[in-house]
């Protein structure tokens, strides 16, 4: 009969819909459970302050096209700032940070970096460090501080 080919349609998307929905709240349940979880790490940990210096920045630009019912297209941009700081162990953490705090560091500069675990708090910078790094200072030196 012609009409019966067309119920294997409504089968399909009976058995496939369902699945794909559950994936799709399953995938937005863990990415949210995963930021909770992180957040919750970071509070248990101490607050530090140690010295440290900025070796590198980098910018991650993230833009996002939508089209519009009138068939007009707008556009979203998003960029994050990070920063890596190298500490007196040699060890290397690299922390998202806010525009102003990216615009007034510069690779080189020695200063007090203030953490929470994963989470950046601030950074102080010691003028008299940043002096010394640009007349040739070697960076591993941390006898100074």
């Amino acid at each position: 009969m012609p009409g019966e080919s067309s119920f294997w349609m409504f089968d399909f998307f009976g058995t496939v819909m369902p699945i794909f929905f559950i994936v799709v709240i399953g995938i937005i349940v863990v990415s949210a459970g995963r930021g909770l979880l992180q957040w919750g790490r970071n509070n248990k940990q101490p607050v530090l302050t140690v010295d440290s210096r900025i070796v590198s920045k980098r910018t991650e630009i993230k833009q996002h096209h939508h089209h519009e019912p009138n068939d007009h297209m707008s556009s979203h941009t998003n960029t994050t700032y990070y920063i890596t700081f190298e500490v007196e162990s040699g060890d290397r953490m690299e922390f998202p940070v806010n525009g102003k705090q990216f615009g007034l560091c510069a690779e080189g500069d020695f200063g007090r970096l203030t953490f929470q675990g994963t989470r950046f708090k601030g950074f102080e910078r010691n003028i008299r460090f940043a002096r010394e790094a640009q007349s040739g200072t070697d960076y591993r030196d941390y006898e100074r501080f």
